[in-house]
């Protein structure tokens, strides 16, 4: 990322599938459990819509179960499974059997943890090479 500001495009036109108050599971080691989706940067939504977050987005999580120093802080965060389908440019369907984040320690994309339980989608890879470097699978 050039300094956090410029997002690249992802090759998909992703479904939104998380809303507001999405509560997800944390899929890096960096000490949260169970997080809540409480906003979704640089998103777009029409006037009196709220928005919501897809796969490889850029979003503010609260942590609601983890280690105690974390728990209730709010951090940034990228999406890297849904459970919602979306659609890839070549035609086939892909979903996760879960919502899950991975936790950034900065607005560079660097993540907070130094690996990923469970495959990520290649979106995220597409868009945060950084976390897709610390995952196991990219599906």
């Amino acid at each position: 990322m050039e300094g956090g500001s410029k997002m690249r495009a992802i090759s998909t036109r992703a479904t939104e599938g998380l809303n507001l108050g999405a509560i997800m599971v944390a899929a890096d080691n960096s000490g949260a459990k169970i997080v809540k989706l409480v906003g979704v940067k640089k998103a777009k939504a029409k006037k009196g819509k709220q928005v919501a977050g897809k796969i490889a987005d850029w979003v503010k999580v609260s942590i609601r179960k983890g280690i105690p120093d974390m728990k209730g802080k709010v951090f940034d965060a990228v999406i890297v499974r849904q459970k919602k389908p979306f659609k890839r440019n070549t035609g086939e369907r892909v979903a996760f059997e879960d919502n899950a984040v991975a936790i950034l320690k900065d607005d560079k994309g660097n993540p907070k943890g130094t690996q990923i339980k469970g495959p990520i989608a290649r979106e995220v890879q597409e868009r945060w090479a950084q976390v897709a470097k610390i995952a196991s699978v990219v599906y």
